[in-house]
């Protein structure tokens, strides 16, 4: 091995998805000499196989969904049917447009973008092939990958990842979902948005467990009322494969059959094999232990994004690497608040939250209050034929410590829940802010006049 002649640079990050890019972005902006290291594509799971191209084939779902329901609004259509290939043209039309548009970045900015497997050789280098790359502090951002099940071998074919469903080639006629959270959640919506018969599987009680649960209750319900099968509290057992498809067991003994299984189980970190156990970075299952300034146990290592615990979302990576570069540049940013991290499940309808459940607000305040604004009194849902409600977590006589909602387009809502959490509002507070008539938006300000005792379109 060679090393890099140009002597060390201030930051090596090895990863270039959504974490470690931020890192790079915001370092380079203040000065720092960046030497950024991918071994696939600039933009990582996010970009490629993520969040980005999920949400265009739930795009693609809503027109469908639209179009079936066009009678309920007065316009004549016909549904012809999905073209997939043209379906995954789009998606990756617009993956290839923000990949071009970052790359520009990454270059407008003189980041050093190094193609190729990094490997964590010493505290302060990696080794890609031939050549070792110094820094005076190393960054890993290698992300996360999708898990299985003890026993559960995927084949990519009828038991496949969300990385193989994002590539099918065609509409599955039937497919089971096992896991309920973002992801087994968004792909069921997309598929039966598409026409495939669908069942998901979960072994806790409910739809997206981690959230609210009023929230996951009204998914369920719309899940079930859009023709979608849940087996909840049901744990996996087996699956079989055959010419025709895959037959899943039940531990109950109920089988499902259908053309595919995705397995949405969760993701894991990426660390094996990248030489952190060597060097001797602390792991726990993989994950890189990290401290409040994500520094690992070795001073000149820091580690953000899905390879350290915790929530596993695109704009915690951008957040840290922010913070992180910030850090090493000498400032002194905020501390990052895990707790208000905004949280959506874009399926038909979206779930989004922020903030503490009532049950973890219970926990660390004791007494909560809690208020629920249906929906069915906003005007702009009735519009879009929507159903859903507004869900807030608050401390008696003081902040609104969590907000909880379900509905059509009201991920575009939680940024406002944000800061509603963030700055520790009131109800009262929020009470007296207008909101514009007729939006979404004022589900919000409804929900908040009515925990502060003054309800307007709902009762108290």
């Amino acid at each position: 091995m060679v090393d890099s002649a140009a002597g060390p640079v201030d930051l090596v990050i090895l990863g270039g998805g959504s974490g470690g890019y931020a890192t790079a972005l915001r370092a380079a902006e203040l000065g720092l000499d960046v030497s950024l290291i991918e071994k696939s594509k600039l933009g990582g799971t996010c970009l490629h196989r993520g969040c980005i191209p999920t949400k265009a084939l739930l795009h693609s779902a809503e027109i469908a969904d639209n179009i079936h329901e066009s009678g309920n609004f007065g316009i004549r259509s016909t549904f012809e049917g999905i073209d997939i290939a043209k379906v995954n043209a789009y998606k990756d039309s617009v993956v290839n447009k923000l990949y071009r548009g970052l790359t520009g970045l990454v270059n407008n900015r003189g980041i050093e973008l190094v193609e190729g497997h990094g490997r964590l050789v010493s505290p302060t280098s990696v080794a890609v092939g031939d050549r070792v790359i110094s820094g005076r502090h190393i960054v890993l951002a290698t992300g996360s990958q999708s898990k299985s099940l003890p026993g559960l071998e995927i084949d990519h074919r009828q038991v496949i990842t969300s990385d193989d469903a994002l590539e099918l080639d065609r509409v599955p006629a039937s497919a089971v979902v096992l896991g309920a959270g973002a992801i087994g959640c968004e792909f069921a919506s997309v598929w039966r948005s598409f026409g495939a018969e669908v069942t998901i599987v979960e072994a806790l009680p409910h739809l997206v467990p981690l959230e609210e649960e009023s929230s996951s209750k009204l998914l369920e319900r719309a899940f079930r009322r859009r023709g979608i099968k849940q087996h909840l509290g049901a744990r996996f057992a087996g699956v079989k494969t055959t010419d025709d498809g895959v037959t899943v067991t039940l531990e109950d003994g109920t089988t499902i059959e259908a053309e595919l299984l995705l397995v949405a189980v969760g993701r894991g970190p990426v660390s094996e094999g990248l030489g952190y156990d060597e060097v001797g970075i602390a792991l726990d299952r993989g994950y890189v232990l990290v401290d409040h300034q994500l520094r690992t146990n070795v001073p000149t290592v820091s580690a953000i994004g899905d390879l350290r615990p915790g929530l596993q979302l695109a704009h915690v990576g951008f957040a840290e690497g922010i913070f992180l570069a910030e850090s090493l540049a000498g400032l002194n940013p905020a501390p990052i608040d895990y707790d208000n991290i905004p949280r959506v499940t874009y399926s038909h309808p979206e779930v989004a939250s922020v903030g503490l459940t009532s049950t973890r607000a219970a926990e660390l305040y004791g007494d909560v209050v809690t208020h629920t604004y249906d929906l069915a009194g906003n005007g702009k849902a009735q519009i879009l034929q929507t159903a859903g409600a507004v869900t807030l977590v608050a401390v008696p006589d003081g902040p609104v410590v969590g907000v909880h909602i379900v509905g059509d387009r009201v991920g575009e809502l939680i940024a406002e829940a944000q800061l509603i959490t963030n700055w520790e509002a009131l109800p009262s507070e929020v009470a007296q802010l207008i909101h514009p008539h007729p939006t979404l938006s004022e589900s919000i300000g409804e929900a908040h006049l009515a925990l502060a005792g003054k309800p307007l379109h709902s009762h108290n």
